[in-house]
């Protein structure tokens, strides 16, 4: 589960950023806001924040960022907070065990000598990119894992 802690402000062309919590309506579905948060594993491990950097910025309903994410938003006014909770079936999704594969070392990059905890970039068969996770090394083969590094996290 990723728990998740922000507060709010809302920008939208009714809203201007300047408005003061308290006289500002609730953010809705197409409006823009910047939250600042917190995603912290259920083992108290923090995992990423954006406190002391940059808000996040996103378009409410747009659907770039985790539904549930997005959903506890709506209905905040600014500088309110809010907890909630995101199983991990609901967040980045449960582990998979076909995403975790052996790799001939001659199908490297020539000069490439991975080491376990590297990322390195691999392309399916259907062309696409994707970031795999070097979990194990041998003298002949690597092991990869392709799994979110948040999935089937609590």
């Amino acid at each position: 589960m990723l728990c998740v802690y922000w507060p709010v402000s809302c920008c939208s062309a009714e809203l201007p950023c300047y408005r003061l919590a308290g006289s500002a309506p609730a953010a809705k579905d197409g409006d823009t806001v910047q939250v600042n948060y917190t995603l912290t594993l259920t083992d108290g491990t923090i995992y990423e924040t954006s406190v002391g950097k940059e808000p996040l910025e996103l378009v409410l309903g747009k659907g770039d960022y985790l539904p549930d994410f997005e959903k506890a938003i709506v209905g905040m006014k600014v500088g309110e907070s809010r907890t909630i909770t995101i199983p991990a079936a609901d967040g980045y999704g449960t582990r998979r065990d076909d995403l975790v594969f052996t790799v001939d070392r001659s199908q490297l990059v020539a000069g490439v000598e991975p080491k376990v905890g590297d990322k390195l970039e691999s392309t399916d068969e259907s062309g696409q990119t994707m970031v795999v996770v070097v979990t194990a090394v041998s003298e002949t083969t690597i092991t990869v894992d392709a799994n979110p590094p948040l999935a089937g996290r609590t």
